[in-house]
């Protein structure tokens, strides 16, 4: 499970990640091999085809830069902390 994925909390490169994944979601492309010949192919539109890995790629590559924003903004949140309490003794 990730965090939310509303753009007004990501970063403009996290939001195009996040939106490449939404439409290959919507517009996923599967192809698949028939037993009659091997080098025909069929393409067709598959709402299904995102549960069979067709969009793994930008899966990861999506769970990969939230977590970068994630700890980013942990790390800046640590210091803004240590700043406070410096600044209170």
């Amino acid at each position: 499970m990730h965090t939310d994925l509303s753009p007004h909390l990501h970063s403009e490169e996290c939001n195009s990640i996040i939106a490449l994944l939404k439409k290959c979601h919507e517009e996923v492309t599967f192809r698949f091999c028939l037993n009659v010949r091997v080098d025909m192919f069929i393409h067709f539109q598959n709402k299904w085809a995102k549960f069979a890995g067709a969009c793994n790629d930008i899966d990861v590559a999506m769970r990969k830069c939230l977590k970068r924003e994630r700890l980013e903004k942990r790390a800046k949140n640590y210091e803004k902390s240590r700043w406070k309490r410096t600044r209170e003794a």
